[in-house]
């Protein structure tokens, strides 16, 4: 009998251990992109409106418009609604009551980046300027594992994401905003990444850096460094929109997405990467939209700034494209989501959201 329940137990560990087939992970952020674009294109009314369109109305139209709802946002996002729409799975259209929101209150990047990372909301974070993260984030976590220390790395355009990870406490590598890249030893890409970086054009001074940068400086980590854990937090998209210039954040959307497309390239080109790695995309807040003047703003009393949208892609994901199971799921719950697709379980000393069920194959 005992040697029965050995077996027995010996069967059930190894079954959890081959529950996933994602060795691999890539977190991917593109600050304050609303769900109205990803899932409708462009947004006519913005583009016509003086106010908005920095002048060049023809040029958004030319690039952007389509009469078909579909045609616009693959206008917009090709590689979204062309390969993750065909093999992965979209959450977030409100039109079919497939909801994906922010569980924080206040709605703005701080507070929605820690949700993330943490699966957790504490409301004591109700600041962009807020001290080093005092909870546990995921990234931090699964540095500690077995297996992966050392291969866990964050890179963001915005200068917060330091405290946001706490890169004290979780020991792992944050690049953000203006910190060059490669560490003591940069390669020379990364070396002239650091170059260009520094003498580069600063539209929102030290706070942020352009997006290129950060992307560049993520793909040379993942090409030299092989992490098995990457973050990559993309700015553009929300400074752009604070800014009223829609036309830059509809580049910097399209922009995005061709570096997603790049990565995905890579990823399934690359022995040690092909059909072992999923890829999460997210956003940290929606913005306003019932009052179309709002779409620059996000914050607890602008409506429609908890409403967001995810992505995921990934050999444990059935493709399921746009998801329309009216149901709501939160920011928060991404975390454990995204352990579980390493074959993890994020336990830690607050609360973890759950995760969203429907990203995993059936077994």
């Amino acid at each position: 009998m005992r040697f029965l329940t050995f077996i027995l137990c010996m069967v059930i560990v190894n079954s959890a251990s081959a529950q996933t087939n994602t060795s691999n992970l890539i977190i991917i952020t593109t600050d304050g992109l609303r769900w109205q674009e990803l899932f409708k294109g462009m947004d006519s009314a913005l583009a016509v409106n003086p106010k908005f369109n920095q002048g060049d109305s023809g040029y958004i139209f030319q690039k952007y418009w389509s009469d078909d709802v579909n045609e616009r946002r693959r206008k917009l996002m090709p590689f979204t609604w062309s390969v993750m729409a065909t093999n992965g799975q979209l959450y977030g259209n409100r039109e079919w009551g497939n909801n994906m929101e922010t569980a924080n209150p206040y709605r703005f990047s701080y507070p929605g980046y820690s949700e993330l990372m943490t699966g957790h909301v504490d409301t004591a974070i109700n600041s962009n300027g807020y001290p080093p993260n005092p909870h546990e984030n995921l990234l931090g976590f699964i540095n500690k594992q077995p297996g992966y220390s050392g291969k866990v790395a964050a890179f963001g355009a915005w200068y917060a994401f330091d405290r946001i990870l706490n890169e004290k406490e979780s020991k792992i590598p944050v690049v953000n905003a203006f910190d060059s890249c490669g560490g003591n030893n940069p390669t020379p890409n990364e070396s002239l990444i650091n170059a260009m970086l520094k003498d580069s054009y600063r539209p929102w001074l030290d706070d942020e850096c352009l997006d290129v940068f950060t992307h560049y400086a993520s793909l040379e980590w993942l090409k030299t460094r092989k992490p098995k854990v990457l973050y990559i937090a993309y700015g553009e998209t929300d400074e752009w929109a604070h800014s009223g210039m829609y036309r830059s954040y509809l580049d910097a959307a399209r922009q995005v997405d061709a570096w997603i497309s790049e990565l995905w390239t890579f990823i399934q080109n690359d022995p040690h990467y092909r059909n072992k790695t999923s890829l999460i995309i997210t956003t940290d807040h929606g913005r306003g939209d019932v009052n179309k003047e709002q779409w620059t703003s996000h914050g607890k009393d602008i409506i429609g700034a908890n409403e967001i949208w995810l992505a995921v892609l990934g050999p444990d994901t059935p493709p399921g494209g746009e998801m329309k199971e009216k149901t709501t799921n939160y920011l928060k719950q991404c975390a454990q989501t995204a352990a579980l697709l390493l074959n993890l379980s994020f336990k830690t000393g607050h609360p973890v959201g759950g995760h969203i069920k429907t990203v995993f194959k059936a077994k």
